[in-house]
C-alpha cells in the first residue's frame, strides 16, 4: 500500500503575506479569507514566517475561538479595542515580519503524511508548509 504525501493532502492555492503588512491588513486578510494563518515570504516568493491569529490575538484562552472573528474585524478595521488588548501589541506599526513565527518546520511534497503528523506533534504546531526547492 503507498503512503500518501504531502502533494495528495496540501491546500495548492495558498494566500501569502509579504514581511512588511501591517497587523490591520493582517487581521484582515485573515477574516476575509476565513483563515487562521498565512505563510509570510519575501520579495522572491521564499518562505521566511507564519503568521497565525494567535500571533495577532494572542493564545491560550479557553475562549479564544469565540472572540476570534470579532478581534480581528476590529484589528482589520482600526476600531478601538480593550486597553489591555491593545497593550499586549506594543505597537499598531507592528508589521508581519515582527510577529511572524520563524524559523519554519517546513515539508517537500513527497513527504508522507505520517512524518508531516510526527513533526506536527514534535514542535507543537498546526501547520507545515509544503515547498518545493525552499
Amino acid at each position: 500500500m503507498q503512503q500518501m504525501k504531502a502533494r495528495d493532502v496540501m491546500t495548492a492555492s495558498v494566500i501569502l503575506a509579504g514581511p512588511n503588512l501591517g497587523i490591520h491588513d493582517l487581521a484582515k486578510l485573515l477574516l476575509d479569507k476565513g483563515i487562521s494563518g498565512v505563510p509570510v515570504v519575501d520579495a522572491g516568493g521564499k518562505l521566511i514566517g507564519i503568521v497565525s491569529e494567535s500571533d495577532l490575538i494572542g493564545g491560550g484562552d479557553s475562549d479564544q475561538e469565540a472572540r476570534r472573528d470579532r478581534w480581528l474585524r476590529f484589528l482589520a478595521e482600526g476600531e478601538l479595542l480593550n486597553p489591555e488588548f491593545l497593550a499586549s501589541l506594543h505597537s499598531p506599526d507592528r508589521r508581519a515580519r515582527d510577529i511572524m513565527a520563524s524559523p519554519i518546520v517546513s515539508v517537500s511534497e513527497e513527504a508522507e503524511v505520517g512524518e508531516i503528523a510526527r513533526l506536527l506533534i514534535t514542535h507543537h504546531i498546526k501547520r507545515v508548509p509544503v515547498v518545493r526547492d525552499g
